[in-house]
């Protein structure tokens, strides 16, 4: 009789404990959720990436333009790039640049680069290998915080590489730029 109560007592004890250790857990997570230490933020998706790109890129197609453009995260990440055919390989390369600058800077890089060559306190701006001062790089921005950015090359220029970049944004984004 004894080896029946000490088996039983020990399954009440482990179900004890099983619920106890979930409860555990469930605290620990919403006291996690709550804690001012923990950041949650926006970002850009490969979905939404994928769609400010199929919509820039057709801005540019309806000007009769072709381009690549590149979209990047929060964080300067690659999520996504989308190459016409017979683009310059090297526009592939500053399109992600373009983003990156947009990103880091939160600024259109158009707006950068003339800040460079107007302002003798951002002219050391040039000097940051990371960054690329040419037109073409628009943060994206939700609830008024970047949450990435898109650059377009090849397209014939700055301003009409920037001018894809924004009608492909505000397509997808209207509310936000």
């Amino acid at each position: 009789m004894s080896t029946t109560t000490t088996l039983q007592e020990n399954r009440e004890l482990i179900h004890k404990t099983r619920w106890s250790l979930l409860l555990g857990a469930l605290c620990t997570s919403a006291a996690l959720a709550q804690s001012p230490d923990v950041k949650i933020h926006s970002d850009v998706s490969l979905a939404l990436a994928n769609q400010v790109l199929d919509a820039t890129l057709q801005a540019c197609h309806a000007d009769q333009h072709t381009a690549v453009a590149a979209v990047v995260d929060r964080g300067g990440n690659l999520v996504a790039l989308q190459r016409d055919d017979n683009i310059g390989p090297h526009n592939t390369q500053a399109a992600q640049r373009k983003a990156f600058t947009a990103l880091s800077t939160k600024t259109p890089t158009r707006q950068l680069a003339e800040s460079a060559r107007n302002n003798p306190e951002s002219q050391n701006l040039a000097t940051v290998s990371d960054l690329l001062l040419l037109g073409g790089g628009v943060p994206l921005r939700s609830n008024g915080e970047v949450i990435g950015a898109v650059g377009v090359a090849g397209a014939g220029g700055s301003a009409t590489d920037e001018g894809c970049a924004l009608k492909g944004i505000h397509k997808v984004l209207p509310q936000d730029q």
